[in-house]
């Protein structure tokens, strides 16, 4: 019998922890967080991370687990996620994928097979060229070579672009071929996957809203703190997270404070429409109108279609 595994995603700013937690206080749950940043300590503000009196008692994994200085990617998400749901599933209870890192999330319910890297001397040499050349060229580096990936994979995202083009490079072929293929598997659980969504409009204003919390929290001073801390690294957390670099490059003189605001703000939108964009994609993907319903209405949905699955008793 296939184990159970639930998956509350959507694109930043719907409302996936407070359901996620709702969800694991009724049915015996812990949550696995699917947040590219929220791995990493000390990232707090930027990364809108979930504080202990919103877990409400809840056990939250995969929070707080790495440096900021540290590289995280889809294959070290799986393994640490799989790690916590031996855990949850050994002390009885059901886990939860709660977030909006599409890939991640499918690493985990296709267990995707990564192809180890030989070793070799191309991310070396890939990420000489970005430093010598900057971010633009490195981007149409990747276009040059993988189109699709460049649709994907935000400009900003520099350590994406440089493993995007290091597994073109290393294995003759794209990894947007790769991920496709992988995508196509079959979960190996008894999977209920629900994917919140509302008016683009109604996301972009609170998105917005949120970016303005942040500053207001003390954003510039999270930053200025971390980047005193860890040195920077092209591969990190710190330099590659929305809302961080943007800060960086303003406190490098790059561009005047409104303008750092303004582009966090711009590409979290973005980031968002591709977050929609690939859970469209995801043919397991359930999508809710968070916007047509009420809290208890979405809650009273996924518990009908737990049931159903028989991931939980009627």
């Amino acid at each position: 019998m296939k184990k159970p595994l639930i998956v509350i995603a959507g694109a930043t700013a719907t409302g996936k922890s407070a359901l996620a937690v709702n969800i694991a206080k009724i049915i015996g749950g812990e949550i696995i967080s699917a947040d590219s940043m929220q791995v990493y300590k000390y990232m707090d503000v930027g990364t809108a991370k979930i504080q202990e009196d919103e877990m409400d008692g809840i056990k939250h994994h995969l929070i707080n687990v790495l440096n900021p200085d540290q590289s995280c990617d889809a294959l070290t998400f799986k393994n640490m996620a799989l790690k916590a749901m031996d855990e949850i599933y050994t002390a009885s209870h059901i886990p939860i994928i709660a977030g909006g890192t599409g890939f991640y999330i499918q690493a985990v319910t296709r267990d995707i097979d990564f192809t180890e890297e030989d070793e070799n001397n191309k991310r070396a040499e890939i990420t000489e060229f970005y430093e010598k050349n900057g971010e633009d060229a490195l981007f149409e580096r990747l276009k040059n070579i993988d189109f699709e990936s460049s649709l994907i994979i935000p400009k900003q995202n520099v350590k994406r672009v440089i493993r995007a083009i290091e597994f073109y490079e290393v294995h003759g072929k794209k990894i947007s071929e790769h991920n496709k293929e992988q995508s196509e598997k079959e979960t190996p659980y008894n999977l209920a996957y629900f994917v919140l969504n509302r008016d683009r409009n109604l996301l972009y204003e609170k998105i917005d809203k949120r970016v303005d919390i942040m500053i207001k929290d003390g954003l510039l001073d999270e930053v200025k703190d971390l980047i005193s801390r860890f040195p920077y690294n092209s591969q990190s957390g710190l330099y590659n997270a929305i809302g961080y670099k943007e800060i960086i490059d303003y406190l490098n003189g790059d561009y005047d404070f409104e303008r750092a605001v303004e582009l966090i703000k711009q590409n979290s939108r973005h980031y968002a429409k591709r977050q929609v964009t690939f859970f469209k994609r995801e043919r397991y993907a359930e999508f809710i109108d968070i916007d047509k319903l009420s809290s208890k209405e979405v809650t009273d949905h996924i518990l009908q279609v737990l049931k159903d699955k028989e991931i939980i008793g009627i």
